[in-house]
């Protein structure tokens, strides 16, 4: 089951606006913009790989449930990383952190990252060093990642490979609404992928959205996630 990491997605309010802060704050490129989408383009991931913002008309509400953290390669480097999110209209964020040696910002539309300091860990992931999220199973969500990803797991997750974010599982409250930062999964075929995913304990989903060239799933602890029809790349 070749799964592999494709994009991050963010519902937003005002795609190209948010599409605009965040590819100043990782200095990556607008790989294409749309009415439907904008997608911000890693230029150092092995394969295409976008941090994807689509438009919504639900407001943000609450703390999310999953949160992006940055990587750094050195303390001038992070403290740069934060000047910059500020001066693009990021402002510091109240998680209830104390003492800790990260940052904690929120973008424009208030969704929450870190700024971490250098992490050895983090050396091969690029600028996104994770993609965070609480689960009330942290051990059952990263043993699902791992297999549906056919990846070894890590210290709090999973390792997509080299270029990519880690996907990490830390103890929360179970989830009451939709996430509004996923994951999508890119196959080379969506319905045996689709069909792997449920026998590895993955539900489907249904958000209404129709006819759609991809299959929308929750993990066993209810994260959601897209499976995509198999593409070619985008140039």
């Amino acid at each position: 089951m070749p799964n592999r990491l494709a994009n991050i997605v963010v519902d937003s309010a005002d795609p190209a606006a948010l599409g605009r802060f965040w590819s100043g704050l990782l200095d990556w490129p607008i790989g294409f913009e749309t009415a439907d989408e904008v997608c911000v383009r890693s230029p150092t991931a092995p394969h295409e790989f976008d941090l994807v913002f689509v438009p919504v008309p639900e407001p943000r509400t609450g703390r999310n449930r999953v949160h992006l953290d940055l990587a750094s390669a050195s303390p001038a480097e992070q403290l740069a990383l934060v000047e910059r999110a500020v001066e693009r209209g990021g402002r510091p964020a109240d998680v209830g952190q104390d003492g800790v040696p990260w940052i904690v910002l929120a973008d424009p539309e208030g969704n929450e990252f870190c700024v971490l300091e250098p992490r050895e860990v983090y050396r091969d992931t690029g600028r996104i060093a994770a993609v965070v999220a609480t689960s009330p199973d942290p051990g059952a969500a990263a043993e699902f990642w791992s297999a549906a990803l056919d990846r070894p797991r890590s210290e709090y997750g999973v390792v997509p490979g080299p270029g990519l974010p880690h996907l990490e599982f830390l103890p929360g409250a179970p989830k009451t609404v939709k996430d509004r930062v996923h994951v999508d999964l890119l196959p080379e075929d969506r319905e045996q992928a689709v069909a792997a995913l449920l026998g590895l304990g993955a539900h489907r989903v249904d958000l209404g959205g129709g006819d759609t060239p991809w299959t929308v799933l929750a993990d066993p602890t209810g994260g959601e996630f897209c499976v995509l029809a198999a593409r070619e790349p985008r140039s």
